[in-house]
């Protein structure tokens, strides 16, 4: 019994650190920067569960608002003001839909992983642009209006979260029967 509730603490910490590994790998871009965030956020939920993989996802975002500089472009509380935030509540939510669905079967097939990874993305812009769109316009004074933010926010990003979510699905698929095998 403690030997499975310190394996899901070292889990659950390897994907918090993963995390920060992958905001640290970015790509510029107008709105909010490309990082493989995602395909760890959806990872986590994979192979850990939804439970478990938004409580990684939660470690990694509190970590940040304590002032660490794990997030894309830095750290502390004052970042929750940051338009982008919502993209980071997203990952928290995506995991855990992602993990429930993912896991709802034993060995899940590609079709399964992918509905996941592609609900999980689509759970990460909602919660993103709709954020972005709040703070801006309401607490910022700093307007976007919805094309634009539709635009720099979804279109110009989503292409390479499509990508990631496809490798998710692909590792997924190799990774699930290895942790399920070792959980036995």
């Amino acid at each position: 019994m403690k030997t499975k509730r310190i394996e899901s603490l070292i889990l659950s910490a390897l994907f918090a650190a993963l995390m920060v590994v992958g905001a640290l790998i970015r790509i510029p871009s107008p709105v909010v920067p490309f990082t493989l965030q995602l395909l760890f956020t959806m990872m986590a939920g994979l192979l850990l569960g939804g439970k478990r993989g938004a409580a990684s996802v939660g470690v990694y975002i509190a970590l940040g608002l304590l002032g660490l500089p794990v997030f894309a472009e830095g750290g502390g509380l004052s970042y929750a003001l940051k338009p982008s935030f919502g993209y980071l509540i997203g990952f928290a939510a995506a995991s855990y839909v992602t993990g429930v669905i993912g896991n709802k079967s034993l060995n899940p097939g590609y079709k399964r992983l992918l509905a996941a990874n592609f609900i999980g993305l689509g759970i990460v812009y909602l919660f993103g642009m709709t954020y972005y769109y709040l703070i801006s316009n309401f607490y910022l004074g700093n307007p976007i209006g919805l094309w634009p933010l539709f635009l720099h926010g979804f279109i110009l990003t989503v292409p390479g979260d499509i990508v990631l979510c496809i490798f998710g699905a692909i590792l997924g698929k190799r990774l699930i029967p290895i942790m399920r095998k070792d959980r036995m």
